[in-house]
Parts: C-alpha cells; structure tokens; sequence
C-alpha cells in the first residue's frame, strides 16, 4: 500500500495519554474491539498508530475535537507532512459515531482524484477496516462505497454534483474541505453554497483544510470561526540561483545528473512548469541513465502528473549493488501528492508553472508561462525534511505572489453558471464566493448559454438547460448529444463525447518511431475529419476486445494508442448512456457510414459548436475563425494535418478546441458545409458575428436579394468617395453588417 507525503492518520480508538476529552465522545480508555466493525484491532493497527502519533496534528487533536463540538465551521492551517488529510477525518468519523451517526457521515473533499483513492486506501489501513465498507471513495467513473461507510473521500466535483439531488448535502454530518488553497472551481463554489448551507442545518459540521495565506481569506470570509494551526515541519537547507534563470529546465537536469554523481543517498523530487516538460524531461533522463556508470547506480525517472496515477512500487534493491535512485517528475499541481518522504532528500524547484487562461472575449484558453505563488513554494521546501535539501532556481529575494490565482477567475465558467442556474441561484447572489467571477466572463457564459438554448426568455433554465444541467459534460457538448437524438445519430455522438472526454487515446511514440506511429494512426484516418476518426478508432478497439488470438492492451501497443484512455472513454460512454437512460431520451441503433449518418453527426455537432467554426481564406491551410477574427491552423495531429498536402484542406470546419500558443492550433477538426451551419446556429448569434468576408459568403447564402443590395450600396459610396479625391478605405472587413 502506497503512504502519503504526510503518513498521517488518526487512532481511531486510541489509547491517548494526550487527549483525556476523548471521553467526550464515548470512547473507553482501553477499547479493544474496533467500534467501526466490531473486530478486534490487528497488530498492524497498533504499529500504524504508534507511527501516527508522531504527526504534528497530533499535538491539536484535544483542541481540534472541542473546536468540532463547540463550533459549527473549523478551519485548520497546516503545511504538508502534517498528517491533516488523513488524520482529521478519522476523528471527524469518532464524532459522528458519537451521535450514532444521526446527523449523517464524514466526506472529505479532495482536488485529484488518484490522491482521494490513495488517502481512503491508506485511512482504510489506518482504521483497521477494509476499503469499500466503513471507508470509501468516489471519483468520476468509479464508485468504492456501500451502505456501511462512514466516511467517504471525493473529489470536489463529484460532491458538487451531489448538490443537485441532496441541495442540503443532508447524507453527511461533516463535510471536510481539503485543499482549499488549490482554489479550483469546484471547491470555491462549495465554499460559497456550505455557507448558506450551514445556516439551513445548525447540526452540520464543516471543516476546512488550507494552508496560508489561504485561511487568513477563510478567516474573514467566515466571521468569527476557530482557527487551528499546525507546526511546520522543518524545512531542508535552501540552496538559490543567484540570477532567475530563463534556461531553467535543462538546469534542473544538470542539477539532477550532478547530485547523481555526488553518490549521496535519497531520491529526487523535481518540478516542471508543465507535463510537457515532465514527458520530455523523463525521456532526457532516460537516455542519459544508460551511459552512466554502474558504480554510480541506477537512475530511475518517474513520472508523476495528476490523473497518471500514483507512486510507482518502491524499486527493489539488488544484493551487491546501489539502490536506484528515483527521480519524481512533478507540476505544479503535484505539490500535495503523496511522497515517499523516507526516501526523497532533494527538492529542485524551478520555480515557474504554465497554466491555461481563459480569454472569454475570443472564447479560447491561451498558454501562459508565470511563476508559483509563495505558498507553492513553502510546500515544496518541506518535501525533503529537515536532513534535506531544496535547490530553488531563482534568487532569494524574487517577489512571488502571495497565493495561486484563483481557477474562477481563469477559467470558462459555462458549466458553472448552468450548475448554479440548476441550482436556482440566478443572479449568483445566493452563493458567498471568496472571489466573485469576472464580471465579463459571466456575461460572456450567460451569453453562450442563451445562444444553446439553455434560457428562457426571463434568464431561468429552460426545459433544454434542465436536461443540458442532468448531462455530466460541458454545455456544447451536452447540447450535440441532446440534438442527436432528434438526428438519429445517438451512438455515435455518444463515442465522440466520450473520446473527447477522456485523456487523448493517443502515445507518445519511441524515439525513432514517430514514422510508424503516422502510418498506424493513419489506418483510422476518416476523410470527413477527427470526428469520424474518434469513432473509428473507439469501434476498433471495441473489436479488439472480441478477439481470441491477442488482447486488446496489446493490439492498443501495436498501434500507439493508449489502453487506459480508451478504456476511460469506454466507461465515460457507459455512464452517458445510463444517463440517457435515466432522463428518458431515445437512444437510436448505430448507422455509421452511411451518408446520411454523416451529414446527420454534422448537424449535431453544429448544433452544440456552431460558435467553433473555421474557414481558410487562402487555401493553404490559414483558417480565419469567425466568432474572433483570430487566424488559426488545423494541428499537425489532425488527419487533415497528415493529409494535408495529399489531400487538400477543407474550406469550412468545426472544431472542438483552440489554444492560444506558439502555434495556435485547432484541435478535432471536421469539415462542414456552410449551408447546414446557417441550418443549425442561432439566427441572433450569426447577427452578432463581427464583419469579415467570411460572414458576408454566409449572408449570399442565407439571404442573396439583401446582400447583393448592400453590396450595390457600398459600391456606389465607394465610387462617390473616389470620385471626390478621397482615399478608399480597404474592404478586407468592413462589409455590411446584419441588423
């Protein structure tokens, strides 16, 4: 079993000369039997209990249990290595035994998902119960619970969701909020609702993990609450750069190869502004690995991304021989991931993260390079412990922000606003957010929710939103499939939600065998764009799992292509189904292939997309996106771009993501006609498009007699304005503009 970065875990029914208050909650002093289950307590259970009481939570517990009975909202500042996510829910758990579990149990809210199945693994160990009765998990696509659970670790959106059937959140007694400084959409937003929420049920707990400046926010966004801090574990021996260096990421792998070579024990924690650095990072290391020397080692790069999975097993160690040093390659978002802190004794920061903006004003989420906040920063210099040491790539006295910026502010809130118009919280005055979204990208939501139908006339959900709201994927995305089932192309709009869901199917080829990976790709390639690809390559991997001679993980390798994502697309078109289902639309038999099918995927897909349309004005692959005036080109993964010059590219497509970045690329790219895009958008959303010649092809087509009279208009001005001396304006956009 994988142990956190902070083995913590409380005693469940510990034999504690430091807490007499324990008796508060009806616990004896020397309890042999396990109350949770009624068991005796194994020896591992003590050994784990003699290991947790070394823990600098440990020292609060007494505090933080009369906090919990006197107090209806607690809010714990503590760092990592605390052992604050593993042991406050356990106690957490005692109190709602104590009350026979009469208020509801315990949920604690994590940001990632492998991290809230790694603590309910662990607290399950600690507990000296079995995983999927009296502790649980629940993660998007998998559920590890029964009616016997008592306490229960989530992700912050899955208990978000929860919200929509249970509004009062009246399954649980406590709800811990862990994480709170990472800011995500999900915990703000729970954050702002647990507020009201508390005022409906004065017997509800709520307990906020944070660490600063983040509590300094909770504190006085929550009037009057306790605050419990935790000791900080020592930090390492800092060593910083004396100049900010712009060449950070091959620093870090000199400095990683150098402290290699000094032989000194421990594995090495590094971190990446991006997981594109950490891919590329791992596969530098790799190859350098092999021209070591043997008397230096083993150097085993491993990588860790959020959504990848947790630790990898320890290496075994070979008798005669140096054990393998591991070097964890992280991102930003890996801080509160679980380490082997026994084991990692250097830390490399490089101090800088990548993250994705959202621009609401051209819809599109542009690549920017920063750096950490202060906090980040604290956290990773605490990984190494205080024997140590933390090699920060930038000067001592950089001015860090203070805190991570929060996700509202940054990102499509969309989704949120249908969440919270579902909710019946339409002027968002009901939900106390810490910080308010951008009042441009709210407008900017509201605006794309109506375009989709979303809203009725008066800005409350209309019957379509409500359905949108009861689909677990974005609002585009949601209304394709939902127009789908007027289209007859159900199953087919069901895979390409799912592949475009789920984690991209496609690996990263070997060095040397990009080639090959092309010509595979290139098997499932569909003339009609990425669309039709996704469904070629889902259905193929669907026959491969019906063959006898091989297994589908080894016709996935034979292929390049990625069997745990396929499988989670697999699992994401499941649960769309069962959704389906439960809300009663038709789902209809799959007819890919035929021509009608594919017109009819056209016009569903436009039906949710019709604001990501695309047309290339010179025929060389520059493509002019009509809602923004932005020139983007079809990205070289696309079918198009393998085709490209054997093929021709397509004058008007549908895409489903575009990046502001170096290149800025569109992804999942189909072609359409024009004629069925004036079909399928809003006739107000194609009045709204700014002036271009893009839009005034659109107009010929959807309105000949009045075009050709606008353009006669301007050709007389034009000629009047020549005549008179005056310099002719270029026309490239100023055409006429629909009213």
């Amino acid at each position: 079993m994988s142990k956190e970065n902070n083995p913590a875990g409380p005693d469940i029914y510990p034999e504690s000369d430091e807490c007499p208050g324990e008796d508060c909650f009806g616990f004896g002093d020397d309890l042999e039997l396990n109350q949770f289950d009624g068991l005796p307590f194994s020896s591992r259970y003590y050994k784990l209990l003699k290991e947790r009481k070394t823990l600098p939570v440990w020292k609060v517990r007494c505090e933080f249990e009369d906090a919990l009975v006197n107090n209806q909202l607690v809010v714990v500042s503590g760092t990592a290595k605390t052992g604050r996510s593993t042991q406050i829910p356990q106690w957490c758990a005692e109190f709602c035994l104590s009350a026979q579990y009469q208020h509801g149990m315990v949920v604690c809210t994590q940001t990632n998902r492998q991290q809230a199945v790694d603590l309910a693994l662990r607290v399950a160990d600690e507990m000296d119960v079995n995983i999927g009765h009296e502790v649980g998990y629940t993660i998007a696509l998998e559920t590890c619970c029964s009616s016997d659970t008592v306490l229960r670790y989530c992700t912050d959106d899955m208990l978000l969701r929860e919200i929509m059937s249970d509004p009062f959140l009246e399954h649980y007694g406590v709800i811990i909020i862990d994480q709170a400084h990472e800011r995500t959409v999900s915990t703000d937003i729970l954050l702002g609702l647990l507020k009201d929420i508390l005022l409906q049920r004065p017997e509800l707990r709520v307990v906020v993990l944070a660490v600063p400046p983040m509590t300094d926010k909770l504190l006085s966004h929550y009037v009057g609450v306790p605050l419990i801090s935790l000791e900080a574990p020592c930090s390492a021996k800092l060593i910083h750069s004396n100049s900010s260096n712009k060449d950070y990421f091959y620093s870090a792998l000199r400095l990683v190869l150098e402290i290699h070579r000094t032989k000194e024990d421990g594995d090495i924690v590094v971190f990446f502004a991006s997981a594109e650095e950490v891919h590329c990072a791992n596969s530098i290391l790799q190859k350098e690995g092999t021209r070591l020397g043997s008397e230096l080692g083993q150097l085993v790069p491993v990588v860790l991304c959020p959504g990848k999975g947790g630790l990898l097993p320890c290496s075994t160690d070979q008798p005669g021989s140096r054990r393998p040093r591991r070097v964890f390659l992280s991102t930003q978002q890996g801080e509160d991931m679980w380490w082997p802190t026994e084991s990692v004794n250097f830390v490399i920061d490089t101090g800088v993260e990548k993250k994705m903006v959202y621009n609401p004003r051209i819809r599109a989420n542009s690549e920017v390079l920063g750096t950490i906040s202060q906090f980040q920063a604290n956290v990773r210099k605490q990984l190494s412990g205080p024997t140590g040491k933390c090699f920060c790539l930038y000067p001592e006295d950089s001015q860090l922000p203070a805190e991570r910026s929060p996700q509202i502010l940054e990102s499509n809130i969309t989704s949120t606003v249908l969440f919270l118009k579902r909710m019946e919280i339409g002027g968002l005055g009901q939900c106390d957010f810490i910080d308010r979204p951008d009042p441009e990208g709210l407008m900017q939501a509201l605006e794309e929710l109506d375009y989709l139908a979303a809203l009725d006339d008066d800005g409350n959900l209309s019957e379509i939103g409500i359905i949108m709201s009861e689909i677990p994927l974005d609002p585009q995305m949601a209304k394709a499939l939902l127009a789908s089932c007027e289209f007859d192309c159900v199953s087919e709009m069901l895979t390409i939600a799912a592949m475009l869901s789920a984690p991209s199917c496609f690996l990263e080829p070997p060095a040397g065998m990009t080639h090959e990976a092309v010509q595979c790709h290139r098997k499932f390639q569909h003339p009609e764009g990425d669309h039709f690809t996704l469904i070629n390559i889902y259905n193929a991997f669907k026959q491969s799992q019906r063959e006898q001679y091989f297994s589908a993980e080894k016709w996935c390798l034979d292929y390049f292509l990625d069997h745990s994502a396929l499988k989670t697309a697999e699992a994401i078109r499941s649960e769309l189904t069962d959704t389906l289902n439960r809300i009663e639309l038709p789902i209809s038999e799959s007819s890919f292939g035929t021509k009608t099918n594919t017109q009819n995927i056209k016009r569903a897909l436009l039906a949710g997309f019709f604001m990501q349309i695309a047309r290339d004005v010179d025929g060389s692959g520059n493509y002019f996106i009509l809602t923004h005036k932005h020139m983007a080109q079809v990205h070289p993964l696309s079918s198009y771009g393998a085709q490209s010059q054997k093929l021709g590219l397509p004058e008007w497509v549908v895409f489903h993501e575009y990046t502001l970045s170096e290149n800025n690329c569109m992804r999942t790219v189909s072609e359409i006609s024009p004629q069925v895009f004036i079909q399928m958008a809003p006739l107000y959303f194609f009045y709204n498009l700014p002036p271009s010649e893009s839009k005034d092809i659109l107009q010929d087509m959807l309105d000949p007699d009045r075009s050709r009279n606008c353009k006669e208009q301007r050709a007389a001005s034009d000629s009047s304005d020549a005549s008179s001396g005056c310099e002719v304006v270029p026309q490239t956009y100023d055409r006429c503009v629909i009213q």
